[in-house]
Order: C-alpha cells, then sequence, then structure tokens
C-alpha cells in the first residue's frame, strides 16, 4: 500500500486546456473515486498519476518519493481500462501470469498467486478458457486479475465498467469494493456516474474544468455541497436563490421569488443567499390553501422504492422525492394542475457560494 500526495500537480495542453493546480491526499489503503463530468480532467489526471502524461508542474508523491521523472513500468502500478485489452491470444491463466512471469518470478510463485487471484475472483473454472470464450464481466475480473498479480502499491481504474450492462455492472461495484478491501490496496477510480462512486468509495474528488471542486466521504457530498455545481451535479440539491427579510436567531424568512420562506440559518436582514435543499427535505401537498408556495407538476419518475418529481416553480425546477405511493397516485390522477410544497420542519439550508 502507498500514501498519495499531488502538490501543484499542473498540466496544460496546445489548444489551452489546463489541468490543475491539483492538491489532493489519497490515504494509504483508500479507495478514491475522481467523479465528474466529460471533459472535466479525471482521466487526465490519473494519467499523470500513472506517468503515462507527463505533468508541467508539481510534485506527486509515493509516500516520500517523488514520481515526476520516475518512469511508469517503474512506479510499482496495476491498471484496468474501460477496454480491458486482454491478450487475445492467451488463455485467462496467461494473461494474469504474464505480468509475473515478465518480472521472473519462480513458476511456483506464479502460479500460487493466479490462484490466488482466481478464487479471490471467482474465475478459476475460466483459467484454461480462450479469451473469446468469456462473457464482458469475466473479462474485467481477468483484467483485475491481471492488474494485481504482481502485486502492485497502487490500483488505478478508469471507468472499468462503463460498457457493462446496468445490473452486471453493480454487481461488479459491489466485488470491485470487497476485493479492494480484501488486498487492502490503495486504489483511485475513475467514473462519471454518481452512484457508482458513491457505492464503492471510502471518499471521492469532484473534479470539474481540471480543477478539484471538493473532497469528502459520499455522505459529506450529498449532506453538504461545497457550491452550486457540486449541487446540481450530485443532484443533491435543489439550488435556490434569495433575500433574507427577517432573522431572529438562527430563525430566517427569506423571500425566493417572491414567496417568503422559514429557513434556518446564520445571516443578516438583506443578505442575498443561495442554498441547497435536498429532494428529500420537501413536502408536496394537493391542497394550495396551505402555504403560498406553489408549482406545476411537470414529471413523475419512479426509482427503486421512491419516486422523483419536478415542480416547476416560477421557471424554476424543484426537485423532490417521496416514498408516498398514495400522493403520486392522486397527483397522477390531477394531471398538471398546481400543489403546494414546503421543506421539512426545523430545516437548516445549506449555504453555498
Amino acid at each position: 500500500m502507498v500514501e498519495i500526495h499531488l502538490i501543484g500537480l499542473v498540466r496544460e495542453f496546445s489548444d489551452g486546456t489546463k489541468i490543475g493546480p491539483i492538491e489532493l491526499n489519497i490515504r494509504d489503503g483508500e479507495l478514491l473515486t475522481f467523479l465528474g463530468p466529460s471533459g472535466s480532467g479525471k482521466t487526465t489526471t490519473l494519467r499523470m498519476i500513472a506517468g503515462f502524461i507527463e505533468a508541467d508542474e508539481g510534485s506527486l508523491l509515493f509516500d516520500r518519493q517523488d514520481m515526476i521523472n520516475i518512469p511508469p513500468r517503474e512506479r510499482n502500478i496495476g491498471m484496468v481500462f474501460q477496454s480491458v485489452a486482454l491478450f487475445p491470444n492467451m488463455t485467462v491463466y496467461q494473461n494474469i501470469a504474464f505480468g509475473p512471469e515478465m518480472a521472473k518470478w519462480s513458476h511456483e510463485k506464479t502460479v500460487g498467486r493466479v490462484e490466488e487471484l482466481a478464487d479471490l475472483l471467482g474465475i478459476r473454472n475460466l483459467l484454461f478458457r480462450k479469451i473469446s470464450e468469456i462473457s464482458g464481466g469475466e473479462a474485467q475480473r481477468v483484467g483485475l486479475a491481471r492488474a494485481l498479480a504482481k502485486e502492485p502499491a497502487l490500483l488505478l481504474l478508469d471507468e472499468p465498467l462503463s460498457a457493462l450492462d446496468p445490473q452486471l455492472r453493480e454487481r461488479l461495484q459491489t466485488e470491485i469494493r470487497r476485493i479492494q478491501k480484501k488486498v487492502k490496496i490503495t486504489t483511485i477510480y475513475v467514473t462519471h456516474s454518481q452512484d457508482e462512486a458513491f457505492a464503492i468509495s471510502d471518499r471521492v474528488a469532484i473534479i470539474n474544468d481540471g480543477k478539484i471542486i471538493q473532497v469528502g466521504t459520499p455522505e459529506e457530498l450529498y449532506d453538504r455541497p461545497a457550491n452550486e455545481f457540486v449541487a446540481r451535479f450530485l443532484g443533491s440539491g435543489n439550488v435556490l436563490h434569495g433575500t433574507v427579510k427577517q432573522t431572529e436567531g438562527r430563525e430566517l424568512c427569506v423571500d425566493v421569488l417572491g414567496v417568503r420562506l422559514p429557513l434556518k440559518g446564520i445571516c443578516e436582514v438583506g443578505d442575498e443567499v443561495k442554498f441547497s435543499i435536498k429532494p428529500e427535505d420537501i413536502r408536496i401537498v394537493i391542497d394550495t390553501h396551505d402555504t403560498s408556495a406553489t408549482g406545476t407538476v411537470t414529471s413523475i419518475l419512479p426509482q427503486v422504492g421512491s419516486f422523483k418529481i419536478t415542480v416547476d416553480f416560477q421557471d424554476t425546477p424543484i426537485i423532490v422525492l417521496t416514498y408516498d405511493e398514495d400522493l403520486v397516485s392522486k397527483l397522477r390522477q390531477n394531471g398538471n394542475k398546481r400543489v403546494s410544497f414546503s421543506f421539512r420542519h426545523n430545516l437548516a439550508v445549506n449555504l453555498i457560494d
């Protein structure tokens, strides 16, 4: 295992695209995920860590050793890409054994390592099959075994599951998490999928426009997004703007698009505030006489065990999460009629930049 320190890491390309400066510490033995939209700099940052792309500035420490000028083959890294790129003319066994054999491990040690990984990944029955005879999910397991075969200090996974169907992807997420904890290897994972990142990670680094925006556990990011981009990207917050009209201790009255909303926070009268409210902290009622905050239901999306409802509030979409099947049934019967919404009692808003 190894602890990774990215200190002022920068790469600028000829088209003006700039990654960094990146400042990040990755703890020994943790699984940290780079999460962000396409083109945000996730894979470029990963490839700088691997040594496939040279950094223009900064330091990259593996424990206390600066790896900037160390060739990729000497960094003791295992890597799995979206395209597994197994050797098609070799068997599963030969693919996994390739690294140890190139490193001139003894035959006995190589066989032992291949069998150990095959058991860990549940692919022992595939060892003497040709690559053309295994499925996509099995190929990803073989690719992971091959990356782990030489006992690397660091494992890099670049969108390894994005080409698989949703059910298989979900199953392999669980497998990757189990195996990573079993072998206790420091791991950096790249994905654009929030669900995937939150399912497997100890911590997640949100990346956008070549910079790390926020780092934290999945719970910290969801509950306390640092800014509007994070809140909207994660879908963890409805971002609203308003003006504080009254304060009494932490009790606030905020004017949002002409509607007075009771919130909690520390502000002064006249402050312009931006805040995020989680979808599960909003309540919908069909009776529009109880509150002045009203909107029109524009969509109802069934999810596993819940419903995601979008309400148009003066051209601002409000996302609501509910588990109330009776409410959803009534909303469908009512069509696109107006509804009222309110925030959970004693809600402390998350003020953001």
